[in-house]
């Protein structure tokens, strides 16, 4: 061998090893500790007060978890996490999660029990003040967060005025703060906002004004937890013991907002006030409903009519509601 192709070898070598050390360090660190707990990398985003509640007030350790929180700008991002092996569990909506398990082996095992009238209207739709009437966006320029289910929200509420999808055009953006400054500076006409930090921001500027909200649409949005298929079957009781956690910690939190508000603020700054006004709207009640099963498909049904799944599936092979079964037997349906 020359002394080139030898080091060329060498270079390939060493970098292949360096390439597997990057890969080992996203990994996720399912397994258990030292004590014997399951070990969880679970996505979060700074908004939500059900696992940093559970983390900081002991649930997670009562139930043997050994729990790491991974921020991420929205619950979406959390779940496309899951493709690179940098978390074990996250949460989001039925778009992000229905994307997911099209994609790979993973599976739905929870609802949150979150797709009710009063966190729908918590969905404000803010456009700029020229802007009279839903028949006015025909030919906008309307926001979506990247990987949601706006795009779908943005469908169903524009037909009801008679404005097709393909009469406006939609712009990506990577997070409300992005669509924020670009209703700011008439880039965009229209945005969907969620939670009262964000609809007191949008709410005070002077180029927009909220023209609606999602409870006066048919969409519900359906929220629910999702991990590996590897992940759970390696554990299935320490899920289990996951669920029951949460739910305990959910119920805190309802029962203690002035504690709960005090945690937020102490860990991501979020103003007291904001988790006050947002905690009574979205209590979680984990378990798995007609309802949860009715938005899942419904939004399966128009992301395959779409071309967004491009491979269709049956979404009961999808679910794993054994787990919640055992943990709330009387919240979960029969699946037929």
């Amino acid at each position: 061998m020359s002394k080139q192709r030898r080091t060329q070898w060498i270079a390939f070598i060493l970098s292949s090893i360096l390439a597997i050390s990057v890969i080992s360090g996203c990994g996720t660190a399912t397994g258990k500790d030292k004590e014997g707990k399951l070990k969880l990398k679970i996505a979060d985003i700074s908004t939500n007060t059900v696992f940093r509640v559970a983390k900081s007030k002991g649930f997670f350790d009562k139930h043997g978890i050994d729990a790491e929180l991974v921020n991420f700008a929205t619950p979406a991002e959390g779940v496309n996490s899951l493709f690179i092996k940098q978390v074990d569990v996250a949460f989001g909506a039925d778009f992000p999660l229905l994307n997911a398990v099209s994609k790979g082996d993973y599976t739905i095992f929870a609802s949150s029990g979150t797709a009710t009238d009063l966190s729908a209207s918590e969905w404000k739709l803010f456009v700029r003040k020229e802007i009279g009437s839903a028949a006015d966006l025909k030919g906008k320029k309307l926001s979506f967060s990247r990987g949601t289910f706006i795009p779908y929200l943005w469908d169903v509420y524009l037909a009801e005025y008679g404005v097709a999808l393909s009469d406006v055009e939609l712009i990506g953006q990577g997070g409300f703060d992005e669509a924020y400054v670009a209703l700011k500076k008439g880039e965009i006409d229209a945005a969907w906002v969620y939670g009262a930090v964000l609809n007191e921001k949008f709410g005070a500027l002077s180029e927009a004004k909220e023209l609606s909200d999602m409870s006066k649409t048919p969409v519900r949005l359906g929220t629910g937890l999702i991990a590996s298929d590897d992940a759970i079957s390696s554990n299935p009781k320490g899920f289990v013991n996951l669920l029951k956690a949460l739910d305990e910690a959910s119920a805190y939190a309802q029962t203690h907002p002035e504690e709960t508000a005090d945690l937020m603020y102490e860990e991501v700054k979020q103003p007291r006030e904001a988790t006050l006004k947002d905690l009574p709207k979205n209590p979680w009640n984990l378990g798995f409903t007609e309802q949860a099963y009715a938005g899942l498909q419904g939004q399966k049904e128009y992301m395959v009519a779409n071309g967004i799944i491009e491979k269709d599936f049956e979404l009961n092979d999808k679910l794993n509601l054994d787990l919640v079964r055992e943990a709330f037997p009387d919240r979960v349906i029969n699946l037929k």
